[in-house]
């Protein structure tokens, strides 16, 4: 499964798309929205993994973007943060984003997550 992971941190960056290397994913990645909605279009991932605090444009306007775009509308979007409150989902949630998950990561988590948005594609 090829997967755009979104991430401006370097050190969550590298970290999370190895772990995702290791159980048999392609990765792409982006360090801002306007990369992630660009990166989108031209590579058509299996699914997004969104850091929502991004530079030039956020996470939640980034994932707006690829949802209201005909041709990547259904790829789903798993948007990440450091924030783990209610209203922070919602407004995930609220962007398109097809799910939420919180950092620090944690894989198993995850796994099941991205699983559940692929039918079952995600490695264990």
């Amino acid at each position: 499964m090829k997967i755009l992971l979104v991430e401006d941190n370097e050190m969550n960056r590298d970290m999370l798309s190895r772990r995702l290397i290791r159980r048999g994913h392609t990765v792409v990645m982006a360090t801002d929205g306007q990369t992630a909605v660009d990166a989108t279009l031209r590579e058509m991932p299996d699914l997004v993994l969104m850091d929502m605090g991004l530079p030039v444009m956020d996470g939640w306007e980034a994932a707006s973007r690829i949802k209201a775009d005909a041709r990547t509308a259904s790829i789903p979007v798993i948007a990440l943060t450091a924030h783990a409150m209610a209203e922070d989902r919602e407004r995930a949630l609220a962007a398109g984003c097809d799910d939420f998950d919180t950092k620090p990561v944690d894989l198993e988590r995850l796994s099941r997550k991205i699983a559940a948005l692929t039918n079952g594609n995600a490695s264990s």
